[in-house]
């Protein structure tokens, strides 16, 4: 009877030491944002929305200029015209203010839109690229070690190498 434990518990013990041994040969392990940055794809992308940016940004600065120029235009002549004008002029003010406020707004949701617009075919790619890369070569389970993502150890496989041949990136 204690013979057939001590077989029982060896059995045991190989199946255990296995199946951890198969469950580490099948995860894996890849930094999709250091992917992603490097796609040729990506640049493009960043250089296109950072154009957007730029065009936006001018135009919320002109708007801005032109109220600044009204402002002190007003209170230099503020003194020399009647409380009524320099009240319709300060109503004229908080106007242009709230339509500054509405432009960014409008441009920060456009930024916003353009930027998934541009970045979420290219995350698609990797991430087919990744599962077809991890498929071919038997794993289960990919993990991204993207920092802020919550992986803690990455020591086995790392995709990238094949990933990058995949998707042709040097």
């Amino acid at each position: 009877m204690k013979n057939l434990r001590k077989v029982v518990l060896f059995v045991t013990l190989i199946f255990g030491a296995l199946s951890i041994t198969n469950a580490q040969t099948n995860v894996a392990h890849i930094n999709t944002q250091e992917l992603i940055s490097s796609m040729k794809e990506m640049k493009v992308a960043k250089s296109t929305f950072d154009q957007l940016q730029q065009k936006l940004g001018a135009d919320i600065q002109e708007s801005v200029t032109q109220y600044r120029n009204k402002l002190t235009q007003y209170t230099n002549e503020a003194p020399t015209k009647t409380a009524v004008e320099n009240e319709t002029r300060k109503k004229e003010l908080a106007e242009l203010e709230a339509k500054i406020g509405e432009e960014q707004a409008a441009a920060q949701k456009t930024a916003e839109d353009k930027y998934i617009a541009l970045t979420k075919p290219i995350q698609e790619k990797a991430l087919a690229a990744i599962q077809k890369v991890g498929r071919s070569l038997g794993f289960q389970y990919i993990l991204d070690e993207t920092p802020g993502s919550g992986l803690l150890l990455a020591e086995g496989t790392d995709l990238m190498t094949a990933v990058k041949k995949e998707l042709g990136i040097n």
